[in-house]
Parts: C-alpha cells; structure tokens; sequence
C-alpha cells in the first residue's frame, strides 16, 4: 500500500478514535472505584532519561505516557458478581492508549455483565524510559494479571476464572501474556500463574513479520530494525501450544491499517494445536469497527456464557 495511503489511514482512525473517546468521556462520564500501583517500591526495568515533548494538541481519551503503571478497576453493581475478572489492554500501536474508547467504556459493559474489570495503564515503550524497552509492555501485563490472583478473594474473584482482552497493539500485548506465560519478565517467587483462563483479540496486532504485522507498533515495540529473532519470538503465531488459552477474536475484512489476516493466522495456529477458538469476521467496519458497531459484544458475550465465565 502506498505511503501516503497508510498514513492518511492512521491518522483517520486516530480522529475517529480520539472522537469516541471524547463522546465516552463527556456522555458517559464516571471514575474506577480504585485504582491499584502495580509496582509498590521501583518500577522494574527503569531508566531516567530525556523524554520527548508531547504533542501540542492532545487528544480526549487517550493517554500519551505512562511512567507509573497501574490498574482502574470497575466493579460490578452489589450482587452482580459472577467471579470473572478480567484485565483489558487498549490499543494505540504501542504509541499511545486508546483509553477511553478502548479501556473505560469496555470496562463498564463488561461490569454491567457482572465481571470485574481492570483497564490496564501498561508502560508505552522508549528508549529514554526502559533499559530494555520490548519487554515493558509485558512486564506490567504479567504484573497485572499476578495481582489479579493473588488479590482474588478482596473482589470475590474465581482465580481461575481471570481473562485479558486487547484491541489493536493491545492485541498484540494481550496475545503476548498468553503466549509467553512460561517465560516471566517480573519477579514472581510465589509461582503464581501468568497464564489467562481466556483471551479475547480485538482487531489485534499479532505478528511482527514484514507479511503480517502493523509496521509503526513493531517499530515502537522492537525498533526500527529488529533482529530475526526478536521478530520471530514476537511474533506471536509462531509461539502458540496446546496451552494457549482459548480465544475469541474478532476483525473486519476490510481493516487497511492491521490486516485480518493477523486473526485469521493466529486461529488457524490455534485450531491445528486443538485450542477452543473462535473468530468473527466482519466484512466493512476498518480498524475501530467497535466504535461504529453498537452490538459488537453481542456474540462475544455469548461465547463467555459457553466457557461458563458469564451467566
């Protein structure tokens, strides 16, 4: 696709996220009932350095820089609980977080299903911040989903019942923490469980081959010229079992900036390793069809009821 093409298509799904995320923050207006650190003393893999200006203008809902990572967590109303949590990963190519549109607003429908909801504030990752910057994202996933389960009983969670959704690059993260459980970036002396009972991909980044993958959320992640095997280990396809946790995904056929093709390689790996997996495609929508499709959740939430995490 030609240059130009690419980056007006970004920019515009940039807007029409950065709009639903304003109409979520201005229409639909409520705050976490409490928010969690995820690190107590020194944040793992930190280095001070120089950081870049933000930009002039900066867009409602999305949040340009993460230095503290931490979890918003939104609790189903009294009597609602059904002990599934789940973290949720917002997008934004590993650049920015779509964290209105992608985070909050996804939060309260999963809450008002009687889930617990933690949006994930992950470190974005930089060169200035990180001493290894492609395992930052992970680290405060894997950090995430550890206080999740040990913390289970203070918001009467199943501890086995503890799923992770990511959209766009958050995609990419989420697929990341199911595929790479085995392998902890953060310390954990309790050997408590990385691995999500369940993962939900939206419109997800899953590869960073030069065939498949969203080029601005490699660069960010890995750099502009990634070694063969840091490309392969993220490429998260290539990194499925028998043990990656059944999934869901779904994508819209036309989606110009991260191509369906990403769901349907990561199914197809899962359906040969005998995953329980399901995918639904959509043939118009683009990237961010969530935002235009009310009704999205609709056969998403269906599936949870068969995997017996929703009532």
């Amino acid at each position: 696709m030609h240059k130009k093409l690419i980056v007006g298509l970004q920019n515009q799904t940039l807007k029409l996220f950065s709009l639903a995320a304003g109409l979520c923050l201005q229409f639909n207006q409520s705050s976490a009932q409490d928010t969690l650190s995820l690190y107590n003393g020194a944040v793992p893999n930190y280095r001070h350095g120089q950081l870049a200006p933000l930009p002039g203008k900066l867009s409602p809902g999305l949040i340009y820089r993460v230095t503290t990572p931490s979890l918003d967590i939104y609790l189903p109303e009294k009597g609602m609980a059904n002990g599934t949590g789940i973290l949720i990963c917002p997008g934004g190519s590993y650049k920015v977080l779509t964290y209105a549109g992608e985070g909050v607003a996804i939060a309260k429908a999963f809450a008002r299903k009687g889930v617990t909801a933690f949006v994930l504030k992950y470190r974005l990752p930089h060169d200035s911040l990180m001493v290894n910057k492609t395992i930052g994202p992970l680290q405060d996933a894997q950090r995430a989903i550890k206080l999740i389960r040990e913390n289970a009983a203070k918001w009467q969670l199943d501890s086995h019942k503890v799923g992770v959704i990511g959209f766009s690059a958050g995609g990419h993260l989420a697929s990341t923490l199911a595929t790479h459980y085995r392998q902890p970036v953060i310390e954990n002396r309790n050997q408590t469980s990385l691995r999500p009972d369940f993962l939900i991909l939206v419109y997800p980044v899953i590869s960073m081959q030069d065939s498949l993958t969203h080029a601005d959320s490699r660069r960010n992640l890995l750099g502009s010229q990634p070694p063969a095997d840091l490309i392969k280990l993220y490429s998260n396809e290539l990194q499925v079992d028998a043990n990656t946790p059944p999934t869901y995904l779904t994508h819209a056929g036309d989606d110009h900036l991260v191509d369906v093709d990403n769901s349907i390689v990561f199914y197809e790996k899962l359906r040969h390793q005998h995953v329980a997996a399901e995918m639904h495609l959509y043939p118009k929508g683009g990237h961010g069809f969530i935002f235009a499709k009310a009704d999205w959740m609709t056969p998403l939430f269906e599936w949870m009821k068969n995997g017996k995490w929703l009532k």
